[in-house]
């Protein structure tokens, strides 16, 4: 499902609910005008995000983290260890190792030094969401993969093309950055969902 009436830019931003937390900000795109807009159409009160997760310190994955920062006092914020950053008055958490960030959600910790990717709990197994998946998505799989069996992958991911790893997954989702794109819509056109700006997926 995709809602319609929003912005769109180069950049990722994803947002997270479940049942048993509150939501979960993965990214910010380039743009806080945008990132802001699209809230208000989809209906998602900024003040109300509990957590935000930076996956890496590229400007089209935190462009809009400021902008978020000006309007909710109180999400904690989960950033790699080689990005952290000072924020006055707020909980930063300087990410290395694989970590649980709230009920159903990890951190693959930092890899290669660069980014973190999440790995979320579902009845299906578990889905990894990703940045750019700059240190490789097989390094990324294999670092989710101690959270359960992985079971689809959402997000950018980059020049990969061994697609053989994808063989099994029954979720796929290429955004963003991904430089095959139209390769893997075209070898797994059963399992896979065309990523955009207002995409909804019930997990």
């Amino acid at each position: 499902m995709r809602k319609q009436g929003l912005k769109s830019g180069w950049g990722f931003s994803a947002l997270i609910e479940t049942e048993h937390a509150s939501p979960t900000l993965f990214d910010t795109g380039s743009y806080g005008s945008i990132l802001l807009h699209n809230m208000r159409e989809l209906g998602i009160d900024p003040g109300r995000i509990g957590i935000i997760v930076i996956s890496h310190a590229h400007g089209d994955h935190t462009g809009g983290l400021q902008s978020i920062l000006e309007v909710n006092g109180d999400a904690e914020i989960y950033v790699p260890s080689s990005s952290w950053r000072h924020l006055p008055g707020r909980k930063v958490t300087a990410v290395t190792g694989p970590v649980q960030i709230c009920a159903g959600v990890f951190s693959t910790g930092e890899l290669k030094g660069i980014e973190q990717s999440l790995a979320l709990r579902t009845n299906k197994g578990i889905v990894v969401l990703t940045g750019c998946s700059h240190p490789g998505v097989s390094e990324i799989l294999q670092a989710a993969s101690r959270f359960g069996k992985i079971s689809g992958i959402v997000g950018g991911l980059h020049g990969f093309h061994d697609f053989d790893l994808l063989g099994e997954l029954s979720l796929i989702c290429p955004c963003h950055c991904t430089q095959y794109k139209s390769e893997i819509l075209e070898l797994f056109p059963q399992q896979c969902v065309k990523c955009g700006a207002g995409l909804v997926l019930e997990l």
